[in-house]
């Protein structure tokens, strides 16, 4: 099974990660990548993430639908494909709350890839 996932809270924690500059954008998703500092790294069991969606995207139920997704695909592609010492931004674009579950998850995954962050004993355990 997949590591156990922390949320990101604080302001500084999102901060850090966009400071990190490692990002990559798809039609669903704008995904943030940092390495987790040595003193968070003791004290965490795996891979943590935040989520964002502005109000660019819409009114607060259409952000809400969006975080809804978001925090969905983060559970199901970062628990089991992601590196855990690293912190993961999700921010919600104009395209997530419409987008198809499996095209928001396969655009995280392709994220992971392009940005060195996926783990790969994940894609040897899909293949057995």
């Amino acid at each position: 099974m997949g590591a156990h996932l922390e949320r990101l809270k604080t302001r500084r924690q999102f901060l850090r990660v966009a400071a990190g500059k490692r990002k990559w954008a798809a039609p669903g998703i704008v995904l943030q990548v940092a390495p987790q500092p040595p003193e968070d790294r003791a004290a965490s069991e795996g891979p943590r993430y935040g989520l964002t969606v502005s109000k660019r995207v819409g009114n607060a139920v259409i952000r809400n639908r969006a975080r809804r997704r978001l925090r969905a695909a983060a559970e199901e592609v970062l628990s089991n494909c992601a590196l855990t010492a690293h912190d993961y931004v999700l921010i919600g674009r104009q395209g997530t709350p419409t987008r198809d579950f499996g095209a928001l998850k396969n655009d995280l995954e392709t994220g992971l890839r392009k940005l060195g962050a996926f783990r790969q004993a994940a894609e040897e355990n899909r293949t057995a």
